[in-house]
């Protein structure tokens, strides 16, 4: 796996919330992670998150379940999906990127289109997570080639030092983000199409949004969300489930190994 990054690099992610990181899976790793996320999909049927306290979501056939197949914390029951996105050296970069000491997961989530898919609406990731930080970090790998036809993301430039916490729900009205900061319509969206195997990294309040799936094939990807180390619990579930959520309280970190393992750096 490459994770070197350059100081320009870093200078650019910082600057416009998002970057193009190029090829970061070897071939070898690359089949391995395909193979594993297709073993973790079937594993989960129509359970969307994995886990034995996992919270109960399952697949439907609402607007958002045509806009994406979503299987979430895969690192749980297979070791391949571990290795990869629980690697210190993955974790390292992260932190550099981001300007932070320490780094959790979150968690992770295949996103696949399906042939035909819905457009992802432009919207925010941070607000809908438990913890509230403006130094959240996710990596997209692709393991598809990701076009403009098949569903490629689009990011705005330098849209997470302009919004806060408010949000919109991922739905059919693409610019409804724009409602909720109008300043967000004037920036030029980048389009960042991929080769299987690329893959790419935005902080947890750029604004993004991919289109439809316009081919008869998947558009597969793999994504895991990062926290900074001592980020702390705001009072919102989002995937956690009623027993975890029962045990916590506003302000107290979410540091429990067995749902945020630390990443970076090793202890």
């Amino acid at each position: 796996m490459n994770t070197h990054v350059t100081p320009s690099q870093v200078e650019t992610y910082q600057r416009d919330g998002f970057l193009y990181l190029g090829p970061l899976l070897s071939p070898q790793e690359l089949s391995e992670l395909r193979t594993a996320v297709a073993q973790c999909v079937a594993e989960l049927g129509q359970r969307k998150v994995a886990g034995p306290e996992a919270k109960e979501m399952t697949e439907g056939d609402t607007y958002y379940d045509r806009v994406f197949l979503q299987r979430v914390n895969l690192w749980k029951i297979n070791k391949t999906v571990r290795r990869i996105f629980l690697d210190p050296a993955l974790g390292e970069m992260l932190c550099k990127l981001a300007g932070i000491d320490g780094i959790r997961v979150w968690h992770d989530q295949t996103l696949q289109k399906q042939p035909w898919a819905n457009p992802t609406a432009w919207h925010l990731d941070c607000p809908y997570w438990s913890f509230h930080s403006r130094k959240a970090i996710s990596i997209w790998v692709a393991l598809d080639d990701v076009t403009l036809q098949n569903g490629c993301l689009y990011y705005l430039p330098g849209s997470h030092k302009i919004v806060d916490y408010k949000n919109v729900d991922i739905g059919p009205e693409m610019a409804g983000l724009f409602k909720v900061y109008p300043k967000l319509a004037n920036l030029k969206a980048v389009p960042v199409e991929m080769k299987a195997g690329e893959a790419a990294v935005h902080n947890g309040l750029t604004a993004h949004a991919a289109g439809p799936n316009m081919t008869p094939y998947w558009r597969r990807a793999m994504t895991c969300a990062y926290m900074p180390d001592g980020a702390c619990f705001n009072g919102i579930q989002n995937i956690l489930s009623d027993k975890q959520v029962s045990r916590l309280e506003v302000g107290d970190p979410l540091n429990d190994e067995e749902q945020n393992p630390l990443v970076w750096p090793v202890r």
